[in-house]
């Protein structure tokens, strides 16, 4: 049985950083602002207060649920005409990045570029997989799809803003349930379609947002989100690449070396795929043997991504605390920029078939 929503009425006593007083505690806060409106200092507000409570990591701070002083009087966005979030409090209507039917139909005879697709195992790969492709190919555009398994909001993401300003990121799609992007799927396989025919993208990075949902369970936890992914780009025939989770340091023993979210993604996978990892590293290599994949080391520069003033930290480790973690990812980058470039498979063509 669902746990009910745990609200509470407060007051916001800072907009920046934003903190909301609720029974004269001042308690962090987020407010997704495209969505709800804006935040000031005096207004009345409604928090999910679960997050803070159970002291999550990423999500250890009260969200917004809904501003009572300015929020009422949203007028939704024209045109739109399908919901994301739908049959929830917070149902919004967005206008999809699909193709339409009519086009699917007319284009079966059309020739595209088939993209390669990075999966990420979680969002601490982003930075260093994008920057990655800029050092083998600057120019290309690199896009992200967002899926679930972590953070749902687009606008929660810092590493997606600063990738944008920096010009590492071409664009950002939020695919159901996700949703708040420059783009927005009603699925991951409609995002990736979309990428690959519309929006002039070079290469997609598909994976989940800030803060994976995790559980000492086999199957419930956000890293699965990287299997649907990855079928949906196999689906469409573009060629894909699983960019690990490794750590040389977790102190979860379950993420030590080859993390179980990989693991398990890599055992029920349905067809063969790419497996970066950076090169120098023989006990993961002999962790993937037993898998039916393609494994690619490649050599990263950890260095060079060090001083590149991107995220250096994952879940309280820094890089020089944990640099497996981070080669994995620009491993992952590297090898998608080769494929891109020319420097492993050529570019295919795919028919697109309704």
């Amino acid at each position: 049985m669902a746990g009910r929503l745990k609200l509470r009425r407060g007051i916001i006593v800072s907009a920046e950083p934003l903190e909301v007083e609720i029974d004269r505690g001042r308690r962090r806060a987020w407010a997704d602002e495209a969505l709800l409106g804006q935040m000031r200092e005096g207004d009345e507000v409604v928090v999910n207060v679960a997050g803070l409570d159970l002291g999550l990591g990423s999500g250890g701070f009260d969200v917004v649920h809904v501003n009572l002083t300015r929020g009422l009087g949203g007028g939704g966005e024209i045109g739109a005409h399908v919901m994301k979030l739908n049959y929830t409090s917070i149902q919004h209507a967005v206008e999809p990045v699909e193709r339409p039917l009519r086009r699917v139909m007319a284009d079966i005879s059309t020739k595209v570029v088939v993209l390669p697709v990075g999966i990420l195992p979680l969002h601490g790969h982003l930075a260093p997989a994008a920057w990655a492709v800029a050092q083998v190919a600057p120019g290309l555009r690199v896009g992200y799809v967002q899926t679930g398994g972590g953070a749902l909001p687009g606008s929660f993401s810092r590493d997606v803003k600063l990738l944008r300003e920096r010009g590492l990121l071409a664009g950002h799609i939020t695919a159901a349930p996700a949703y708040g992007a420059e783009h927005e799927a009603l699925s991951t396989v409609g995002a990736l379609d979309a990428a690959a025919t519309d929006l002039g993208w070079d290469a997609i990075l598909a994976g989940p947002g800030p803060g994976i949902i995790g559980s000492d369970t086999a199957y419930g936890h956000g890293g699965m989100t990287a299997l649907d992914s990855a079928h949906a780009a196999l689906s469409l025939g573009l060629p894909t690449l699983i960019s690990p989770r490794l750590s040389s340091t977790d102190p979860r023993h379950r993420h030590r070396g080859l993390s179980h979210h990989t693991r398990t993604v890599l055992q029920l996978l349905l067809a063969p795929v790419e497996v970066a990892i950076p090169e120098g590293h023989p006990e993961i290599a002999a962790a993937l043997e037993p898998f039916p994949h393609t494994v690619q080391p490649v050599a990263v520069d950890l260095d060079g991504y060090a001083a590149a003033d991107l995220p250096t930290t994952t879940m309280g480790r820094t890089l020089p605390d944990d640099p497996l973690f981070f080669a994995a990812a620009l491993a992952a980058g590297t090898l998608l920029a080769n494929r891109i470039a020319g420097k492993g498979d050529p570019p295919q063509t795919l028919n697109l078939e309704p």
